[in-house]
């Protein structure tokens, strides 16, 4: 009844287009705005989830140098400004993460959709990629782990967002090529209590994939760490 007469004294406009959404709604993203997500389906690299066309499973990337990861994948494309849902995610994204909209944190995990694309794949703990302490204090919020809130939420598994550590400040990765990312985020991160990944399989959380550095890192130390698989799921993917 509350929401009801907030809604009613405020009336909601959707976080995406800004178009009126029913005083009755629980949602901050319009269904027009949901069903014009570009979502990812196969075929895709089974290892990192890229589109791929012919027979084969992987990618040439993967092929030549397989990540750490045992499989990434993306609910949708990120698509700056162009492409069939005309910059929606990329746009959120943005205003999340350096709009400092903490409020956009749950119209993105709206954005999820229904099924989360992992098929059967089962997990022991979600982990969220973490910010340098520098950073977050800026920012106010890390926006992997408003997300891996919610992806946990849906799969019924805990959420670990203190353990994986970034224990090194890097410059930014825009700009930087393939291999400048890769340099740049070596040795960034750090598992605080190994104990608690040592055979577990994990899931990764992030919000965006672009060549998958990070996240390759990430797994990195988390195996290392003695976990015993790790996987990658982001909201969205550079193509």
């Amino acid at each position: 009844m509350l929401r009801y007469l907030l809604n009613f004294v405020f009336p909601p406009r959707c976080a995406a287009c800004g178009g009126r959404l029913p005083i009755e709604t629980h949602e901050l993203v319009c269904s027009l705005c949901i069903g014009k997500i570009d979502r990812l389906s196969e075929p895709l690299c089974a290892v990192c989830g890229i589109p791929i066309a012919g027979a084969s499973e992987w990618c040439e990337r993967c092929a030549a140098a397989p990540p750490h990861f045992s499989r990434a994948r993306a609910v949708a494309a990120y698509r700056d400004g162009a492409g069939r849902d005309a910059g929606l995610i990329a746009s959120l994204i943005r205003r999340h993460k350096y709009g400092l909209d903490q409020s956009l944190g749950r119209a993105l995990a709206e954005c999820l959709g229904a099924e989360l694309p992992l098929g059967d794949a089962d997990y022991d703990l979600v982990i969220p990629v973490p910010l340098h302490r520098s950073r977050l204090r800026w920012r106010g919020f890390n926006q992997a782990a408003m997300l891996g809130r919610a992806v946990a939420r849906r799969i019924e598994r805990p959420i670990d967002a203190g353990n994986l550590m970034r224990i090194r400040a890097t410059p930014p990765q825009t700009a930087r090529t393939r291999r400048g990312r890769r340099e740049n985020i070596r040795n960034a991160f750090a598992v605080r209590r190994p104990a608690r990944v040592a055979n577990r399989s994990i899931l990764l959380v992030d919000d965006v994939m672009t060549t998958g550095a990070t996240a390759d890192e990430c797994a990195r130390v988390l195996l290392q760490a003695g976990a015993r698989r790790v996987d990658v799921l982001t909201l969205a993917r550079v193509l």
